[in-house]
């Protein structure tokens, strides 16, 4: 599944199955960001990670330890008011083939069509919190004062020849290898979804196709959003 849109004006540049809803994966956690910077809350606030929050359905490891505290990263109501709140702004956005079941996309019943998703960065796009977070090539978190370092799976964003402005990858079995980003190419702003590749790097290699290809194009009338 692959789209390509130009941001400033929702042309699809390029498509292949992009209304199929397929498993997202861990794409599913630009929607949890989205709605945890939509709902204003206090993001210095210390949380402590539960035994509720250990994955218990693809047993995957975090260094994060049950009874570490960590600034900002839950919802009022738990984890059903969560999931109510990602399916909601789903459909606010005109997400319809769109449903989650969970906020970290470990679920394979997590799923989008790549429509949908160009929807979705669209809308995380206007948020500087988003796009920052997401494009960092690393960050250091801080759980119960101890320092740790966390690699961006995208090696996209450290790469000085691409400009990349938002993105999120994923991966679980049942969904492949999977990419949402925003990025300037020849000018112009455009959003590429690719999901369910099948080699390790196949996504990024997608991305850099894509991008050849929308380099040969160079249409004459490019734009930037906003003009």
């Amino acid at each position: 599944v692959a789209l390509v849109l130009d941001q400033a004006n929702s042309e699809v540049l390029f498509e292949k199955n992009s209304n199929v809803a397929l498993p997202i994966a861990s794409i599913t956690k630009m929607m949890t960001g989205l709605v945890v910077v939509e709902a204003h809350q206090d993001m210095d606030e210390l949380l402590t990670i539960t035994d509720e929050d250990v994955d218990r359905a693809k047993f995957s490891s975090s260094r994060l330890k049950v009874g570490s505290q960590l600034t900002r990263r839950n919802y009022p109501g738990g984890l059903s008011a969560f999931v109510d709140a990602m399916n909601s702004k789903a459909r606010q956005l005109g997400m319809m083939d769109t449903h989650y079941v969970d906020s970290s996309g470990l679920s394979k019943m997590n799923v989008a069509s790549a429509r949908d998703l160009g929807k979705l960065a669209m809308a995380a796009f206007r948020h500087p919190l988003l796009r920052e977070y997401s494009t960092d090539p690393k960050a250091i978190v801080e759980a119960s004062g101890q320092p740790m370092q966390f690699g961006n799976t995208n090696h996209l964003v450290a790469n000085p020849g691409w400009e990349i402005g938002l993105q999120k990858t994923g991966f679980i079995n049942e969904a492949g290898r999977c990419l949402m980003m925003q990025a300037v190419i020849e000018g112009r702003a455009v959003i590429m979804v690719f999901l369910d590749s099948k080699g390790k790097q196949s996504r990024t290699a997608d991305a850099g196709r894509m991008r050849k290809w929308l380099e040969a194009l160079k249409p004459a009338n490019m734009s930037l959003p906003g003009g």
